[in-house]
């Protein structure tokens, strides 16, 4: 299944999570065992959201806010939530951080291993690792199940880098072999996926 933005009945915002503890200690964490209980946000993290989030605010108020259930995103969720004057945040496991197999717990660089390969083939599962396709299609079944539940609102996604960027290139009608394209999420960075 593709997206049909044309069809999309709601406005999408992508927000990624603030620095967190992980980011700082530089390892990779996609494992929800670990993710869920351990390493939030950082200091940095924290101040990058709210300056983040208050931005969004003056673009949008009372969104839903649907989060990740990975520590880091929801203490940012929850920031998110606060600055946009929404009642709650809904947690989907659909939003998690792609799940990197074997380089779980390893220093960040071995990302672009996955990523290498993602661009010959967008459905290998390298080291155990979920394939972009894979995390393409979970966050494409979340889109459509939150069509299914709202009209016309404001849904901000607070999720991780690789989920945003390839819910992104799915949004502009890219194969996933084509996601590195579109520029890496930057922490706390929100974008507009449609208008």
């Amino acid at each position: 299944m593709h997206l049909s933005v044309d069809d999309l009945k709601n406005r999408y915002y992508a927000f990624r999570h603030g620095e967190s503890m992980a980011n700082v200690e530089g390892i990779i964490v996609s494992d929800p065992d670990v993710g869920i209980h351990r390493y939030g946000l950082s200091e940095k993290g924290r101040s990058q959201v709210q300056a983040s989030a208050e931005k969004l605010a003056m673009l949008i108020q009372d969104a839903v806010i649907v989060s990740s259930d990975f520590l880091r995103a929801v203490e940012t969720a929850e920031l998110v939530r606060a600055a946009l004057g929404s009642d709650s945040i809904r947690l989907d496991v659909r939003l998690r951080e792609r799940f990197f197999g074997q380089w779980e717990g390893m220093h960040y660089l071995n990302y672009s291993e996955a990523w290498e390969q993602d661009e010959i083939n967008a459905e290998l599962e390298m080291n155990r690792a979920e394939s972009a396709n894979a995390v393409r299609r979970r966050m494409e079944d979340l889109i459509a199940s939150l069509e299914t539940d709202f009209f016309d609102r404001n849904l901000v996604l607070v999720s991780h880098g690789d989920p945003l960027r390839l819910i992104q290139a799915s949004f502009c009608g890219l194969e996933m072999e084509q996601n590195r394209t579109i520029p890496y999420f930057q922490t706390a960075e929100f974008r507009v996926l449609n208008p």
